[in-house]
């Protein structure tokens, strides 16, 4: 298993044609238009996690990476979509879908507990403990350390294996209908936060 860095662009060929991509993203901070977006993580399931970042003056021209994202044939695979769509959306001008989100998954079929996180979805799902430890770490670093990369890369490692586990159990429920219609919105919510209305639900009565 390896941890790739490139600076501000995928290489090209990394992927196979049509897998799935797992996405995350790393950030300043967690108001999209303010902090900027440094890391872009991806997998497709396979022994190597690639990082793709971006420096302070990036002009974010990253056409295989865009490319990738806004590949209509491969399924992009998040754990909070929402905010690493308005990022990507952001800073990159793409439309990072197909979505499928583990976190919406899991609220859907996991109604038995409040903890949705990637850590305790992980713990359940792929039996596996995940450090959080550099979540809050400054991303914007010019030079980011061994343990920022491994936790980046662990952000996108699981998030094929916890799918899988999260489509069987949708599939129990009768839910999987109503899930792919929450993640076929999931860009649209995206585009409401990045309009001004990140904390509003339109959709209440008040």
């Amino acid at each position: 298993m390896s941890v790739h860095l490139h600076e501000e662009d995928l290489p090209e060929g990394v992927f196979a044609p049509g897998a799935d991509i797992a996405v995350d993203t790393e950030t300043m901070g967690l108001v999209t238009p303010r902090d900027r977006l440094c890391v872009v993580q991806l997998s497709d399931g396979g022994a190597d996690e690639h990082l793709v970042r971006f420096g302070p003056q990036s002009t974010y021209d990253a056409p295989n990476l865009k490319r990738l994202l806004a590949d209509p044939e491969r399924v992009k695979l998040y754990h909070f979509a929402r905010f690493d769509l308005a990022a990507i959306r952001h800073y990159l001008g793409v439309v990072a879908a197909p979505v499928y989100c583990t976190k919406i998954a899991s609220r859907l079929v996991r109604t038995y507990t409040d903890r949705h996180g990637l850590k305790d979805l992980v713990r359940e799902l792929v039996g596996v403990e995940v450090s959080k430890q550099q979540q809050s770490s400054d991303w914007g670093s010019p030079m980011l350390t061994d343990a920022q990369k491994d936790y980046a890369a662990s952000d996108v490692r699981f998030l094929h294996r916890m799918r899988e586990e999260l489509d069987r159990r949708l599939a129990r429920e009768g839910r999987t209908a109503l899930a792919q219609r929450c993640f076929d919105f999931l860009p649209h919510r995206a585009e409401l936060d990045l309009a001004g209305w990140p904390e509003v639900d339109i959709f209440a009565h008040v």
